[in-house]
């Protein structure tokens, strides 16, 4: 069907057709190229597009929640305000907000992202932290570099995600009957928007104004959101070989810490209804596996083909239910085979991380739910003996054997020499290592199973999809000859636009 404005585009096919030209159609993010004449198609046959092309990533199966507001709908926006952008390849910018202040309870049922025009590539994501609620407007002054040493006092408190969005993703509404609460004495009073702005050209004289905007209501919903911050505990001790085509990493979300802080606050459990999942450059896949007493219940999400430019929540198709004594791993697949040196766990894009962002309801007060595996045995690997203690520099030093004596254990894994076969075993003993148990509190407190070691559970690994059947669309998709629609506008160009080539 076209309009003067609009072309749309209805085509049929299978998910799965087992023919090998066809990519099977999953929840997994999908590279659509798409190409255009502004010309009809003639006797001849379609025209050359010439340079009427792109690509773009979209996950085609992932449910529609948006709902549409009404246009008196109230909103604020946390956006940063003239922010400097060093010529460097990474920079975290932290700056505090204070949120409006109300009479009575609101609900937060939509955050959209705010990105200074041209800004698109440079603002790869933002997190939204709640910080202290003891503080005075004294701290909003200024924004800083964030993890800086110089970084004011304050910003260490502030250590619960409230919201999540990476570049790609567009606005997030919640679904009809939760939303993030404000204005009670345990919802957040000061806030910490953190912005990280990739330049990996090095580009100078940037300043950017980019941020969020909250759209809220009086019109209390059922329930509070909460947000679970899932995975690999960002360190150095998250390492990755050079040259791998494949390697993984999992994150533990460990039964001891969902048992203490779910008997604690909700023996119930808690309604998991969207999930972000996130890594950096050198991801190719992500899965957020769930075990119960053993047992290995549906992926809660997954990308097989994460793409690091397009990340957004995924809604959940059937919410799924967390309970005391579950567990859940976030597995990582990693490609550095055009890497000559180890990939550490850190926040630069070039480092890497391994996270799950869970939403969810009812709110209870766990935030982080994370693990790192055992660097000494990782060390051992490499045949290193001895560190230097009591440590006192960080990264800290090795002492023997002679070929690493005085080099850091950074220093230490790029010098050993790296081949697939090693990588493979290294691997395979990582994935084995106890873990270091994080389990974390609102406004820096713990639970009492943080910082404790925990071995990773026996599970089958890595998760084996269920077969495919060919010819059919699985049961979680839309039903069989369930038509898939493209809406397509090109501000100027809609109007001439009739021929149109797509593939996916």
């Amino acid at each position: 069907m076209e309009n003067s404005t609009h072309t749309i585009i209805e085509f049929t096919r299978e998910l799965h057709t087992c023919d090998i030209n066809d990519k099977s159609i999953t929840e997994s993010t999908v590279r659509v190229i798409w190409a255009y004449h502004h010309e009809d198609v003639g006797e001849a046959g379609p025209k050359y597009h010439d340079s009427n092309r792109g690509t773009k990533s979209l996950r085609l199966l992932n449910p529609e929640k948006t709902s549409v507001l009404s246009t008196a709908i109230p909103y604020f926006d946390l956006v940063n305000q003239d922010v400097p952008i060093p010529n460097k390849g990474t920079t975290y910018w932290c700056q505090m907000f204070k949120i409006p202040v109300f009479q009575e309870k609101h609900h937060v049922i939509k955050v959209e992202p705010v990105i200074q025009r041209g800004h698109e590539s440079l603002v790869h994501h933002i997190l939204l932290y709640q910080c202290s609620s003891s503080f005075n407007d004294s701290v909003l002054d200024y924004g800083h570099e964030c993890y800086h040493p110089n970084m004011p006092d304050a910003f260490l408190t502030c250590e619960t995600v409230i919201f999540a969005w990476a570049i790609g993703g567009e606005g997030f509404s919640y679904p009809p009957h939760v939303g993030l609460s404000l204005g009670t004495p345990l919802d957040p009073r000061y806030v910490l928007l953190e912005v990280h702005y990739d330049n990996p050209t090095y580009k100078e004289g940037l300043i950017d104004n980019s941020g969020l905007r909250l759209f809220h209501t009086t019109d209390i919903r059922k329930y509070d959101a909460g947000v679970i911050e899932a995975g690999l505990w960002v360190s150095l001790f998250h390492t990755i070989p050079p040259g791998m085509p494949e390697f993984r990493s999992e994150g533990h979300c460990t039964l001891e810490c969902l048992e203490e802080a779910l008997e604690a606050e909700k023996p119930s459990g808690i309604h998991v209804f969207a999930v972000l999942l996130h890594a950096h450059l050198a991801g190719r896949g992500i899965r957020l596996r769930h075990f119960r007493k053993g047992e290995e219940l549906r992926l809660l999400a997954y990308d097989d083909d994460f793409d690091f430019n397009f990340q957004e929540f995924q809604y959940l198709k059937e919410e799924q239910t967390i309970l005391p004594g579950d567990n859940l791993i976030t597995e990582c697949r990693y490609n550095t085979k055009d890497r000559a040196r180890m990939t550490w766990g850190g926040l630069s894009t070039r480092n890497e991380m391994c996270l799950s962002y869970l939403l969810y309801y009812p709110r209870i007060n766990l935030t982080r739910c994370a693990s790192i595996p055992d660097i000494m045995e990782q060390l051992q690997f490499i045949g290193v003996k001895e560190i230097y203690r009591p440590v006192t520099t960080w990264p800290f030093i090795i002492k023997s054997p002679k070929q690493y004596k005085n080099l850091s254990f950074m220093d230490a894994m790029n010098k050993f020499k790296w081949a697939k076969k090693e990588g493979l075993s290294f691997n395979k003993l990582v994935l084995s290592l106890p873990v270091n148990v994080r389990c974390s509190k609102t406004d820096n407190a713990e639970w009492s199973i943080q910082g404790m070691t925990a071995l990773p559970p026996h599970v089958e690994r890595p998760y084996k999809a269920e077969p495919l059947v060919c010819g059919t669309s699985s049961s979680s998709s839309p039903p069989k000859n369930h038509p898939l629609e493209l809406l397509v506008c090109f501000m100027v160009l809609c109007s001439l636009w009739h021929s149109t080539h797509l593939w996916s």
